[in-house]
């Protein structure tokens, strides 16, 4: 039994070993991408607000190092219906949990909120 416990205690520490080393990649961005498919009856002006609203994050919040977006143009037709991508760049993942439960990314969550059908997150540290 005392052998269980301190194996136990052995896993637990090389996890949360591995997972510090993680916590920042010299020479590496993390990114967190998202897509969003929005509701049929969004209107154009319902999208440009959303828009405008994440696109003000990088102002408010100091944590965000990087930030781009865009709207799809795939002639793939792929996309399933998503149809803006956003590139929100962190230093490390302790930046990204920052910017997570962050009030302006909370009040954006609102604004999106009712007019959002579908979203994707995908976060990677980049890789050269």
């Amino acid at each position: 039994m005392k052998r269980i416990v301190v194996l136990l205690l052995m896993m637990v520490s090389m996890t949360f070993s591995l997972h510090a080393q993680k916590q920042e990649e010299p020479g590496k961005v993390l990114r967190h991408v998202v897509l969003f498919k929005f509701k049929n009856e969004s209107s154009a002006a319902d999208i440009k607000k959303v828009e405008d609203a994440f696109r003000t994050l990088p102002s408010k919040i100091s944590q965000i190092k990087g930030f781009e977006w865009g709207r799809n143009n795939s002639p793939e037709n792929l996309n399933q219906g998503f149809t803006h991508a956003f590139f929100v760049s962190f230093q490390s993942e302790k930046d990204r949990d920052i910017y997570l439960p962050h009030p302006a990314h909370k009040e954006f969550g609102k604004i999106l909120g009712p007019h959002l059908d579908k979203v994707l997150v995908v976060d990677y540290w980049t890789e050269k």
